[in-house]
């Protein structure tokens, strides 16, 4: 299923980082003039993190259901603009500038969201043909459980912990039906905001990046409407649960504890659920880079007890079988596949007989180590170069925290990579070497180049989006203000420079 990308710069921004006056980023103006940056810059790519309605942690990587839209990213003064909020609404909504503050965000805007769906015309013909396509049924029946039982769906009475369909279709007909249709609500307004903006991104001739979770959350929508297909008991708990083993980012390991899947379920029915999900991700994004790509060579098992991911084992994944089983349905699609950590023959194997492009990450490249897959004498052109990713720290916080004997040495190897690659860029301090790894990853043969944009900004690690094996702090990252038209030139002459215009 492999289609070719085209050569070009791209920026990774989640949309929750945009600036704005609502606490969180959305798909309104500064979504678009985040667009018109781009296209000043010659950046031909914007890559974000997965766009979905997040849970208790408030990762991208933990959601409510894999194929939803975050309803914080809906654009309030676009609301306001239908007569769906009132100004005043819209004053009272406003939040302080800064980062993002989940909890406050939880408290106000599901407030105002209601007020804005209380005014909502719910026999408005597209709506209705929204809902009856039944592509967030499932989702919008288990919101309305949950925002009214709470909890987790094991912890809900047993007609509706096991989908039982008399109590089910009372539910949707009867019983919630005002709460089902707030929450399809929220995904029809998300889907036509997202659809707006995509349009507006490609005719700039600019492609949308996204992200598909190899997992999902423990208590998702998805676990809940397909048991089968995962690793359950029969009162529906995990039997085992994903992570990884001891790492770079962790001594002892990640444990995720996202349940499992059950390859050998999800065969029998032709991976259809999988297909399904990757079909929707193609609806959203012009490309799907797959997060944990090795998992579907083999994945990581700890038993659903264990306190840490010392204890797992490796289990075999569905290999090529689940792409091969998407491609005679979707054709060729263009996907990244996120390669990272724990490489072994398999995962090269599988990696290189799909064709998807792998990542190489600048931050990993100067240990000293002439055979480093990551230096950009060793990167071949089907790749995608990255100074670092959203678990990483940003470039300039990354060199910051290296003593002086070791930026010593990073800034020699630095600066012979640039010179292989015809680069002529100064790099003395610190942050000369931070804007150097931008050039340097620009520079590679990869046929796409992705720079998150903390670093095109030159921010040190206060900037940082998350910080792998913590539980707070994370994901609250947001610009002040769209990246100026200073930047714009500098970040234009460097992607002239590197060939990718």
């Amino acid at each position: 299923m492999k289609s070719k990308l085209t050569r070009g710069a791209g920026i990774l921004c989640h949309v929750s980082s945009l600036p704005g006056k609502y606490g969180i980023g959305s798909l309104g103006k500064e979504a678009y003039e985040f667009v018109d940056f781009l296209e000043r810059s010659k950046v031909k790519y914007w890559q974000i993190l997965p766009l979905v309605q997040t849970g208790y942690g408030d990762s991208p990587y933990q959601s409510v259901c894999c194929n939803s839209g975050n309803p914080y990213f809906i654009d309030l003064p676009t609301l306001c603009g239908r007569g769906l909020l009132t100004e005043e609404e819209l004053k009272e909504a406003e939040m302080p500038e800064g980062d993002i503050d989940y909890g406050e965000l939880y408290r106000r805007r599901y407030a105002t969201l209601r007020l804005a769906y209380a005014r909502f015309n719910i026999n408005d013909r597209a709506f209705k043909k929204f809902v009856e396509s039944g592509a967030f049924d499932d989702y919008a029946l288990f919101m309305s459980l949950k925002s009214i039982y709470g909890g987790t769906y094991r912890d809900w009475p047993h007609a509706y912990k096991f989908k039982e369909e008399l109590a089910i279709s009372e539910l949707r007909q009867n019983v919630y039906k005002n709460e089902y249709c707030f929450w399809q609500f929220l995904q029809f307004e998300f889907a036509n905001e997202w659809r707006a903006l995509k349009s507006y991104a490609n005719k700039k001739g600019i492609q949308l990046v996204g992200d598909i979770p190899l997992y999902v959350a423990e208590a998702a929508s998805d676990v809940w409407a397909h048991p089968e297909l995962f690793l359950l008991d029969e009162d529906l708990n995990p039997t085992e649960v994903a992570g990884v083993p001891p790492d770079y980012f962790s001594a002892k390991g990640q444990l995720w504890g996202n349940p499992l899947y059950d390859w050998a379920a999800n065969e029998r029915e032709n991976f259809a659920w999988w297909t399904g999900r990757i079909k929707h991700a193609c609806t959203l994004y012009d490309i799907v880079r797959i997060d944990h790509f090795r998992g579907f060579d083999r994945f990581y098992a700890i038993p659903e007890s264990a306190p840490t991911a010392e204890t797992g084992e490796w289990r075999e994944g569905p290999g090529t079988k689940l792409f091969e089983a998407a491609s005679r349905e979707l054709g060729d699609v263009k996907i990244i596949a996120e390669d990272l950590g724990v490489m072994d023959d398999g995962v090269i194997a599988l990696r290189d007989k799909t064709g998807f492009p792998g990542m190489k990450i600048m931050m990993f490249a100067f240990d000293g180590n002439k055979d480093n897959d990551y230096l950009p004498q060793n990167i071949g052109e089907n790749s995608v170069t990255y100074t670092g990713t959203h678990d990483n720290d940003t470039a300039l916080g990354f060199i910051m925290e290296m003593s002086e004997e070791r930026f010593v040495s990073f800034r020699k190897m630095l600066r012979a990579a640039l010179k292989y690659e015809g680069i002529s860029y100064p790099v003395v301090s610190r942050q000369d070497a931070a804007k150097a790894l931008v050039k340097c990853a620009l520079g590679t043969k990869s046929v796409l180049c992705v720079v998150p944009v903390q670093d095109i900004l030159g921010l040190d690690n206060s900037a940082r989006m998350n910080t792998p094996s913590t539980s707070s702090g994370n994901w609250r990252f947001r610009l002040q203000s769209i990246p100026s038209r200073r930047v714009a030139a500098w970040l234009r002459g460097a992607v002239k420079t590197s060939g990718r215009e």
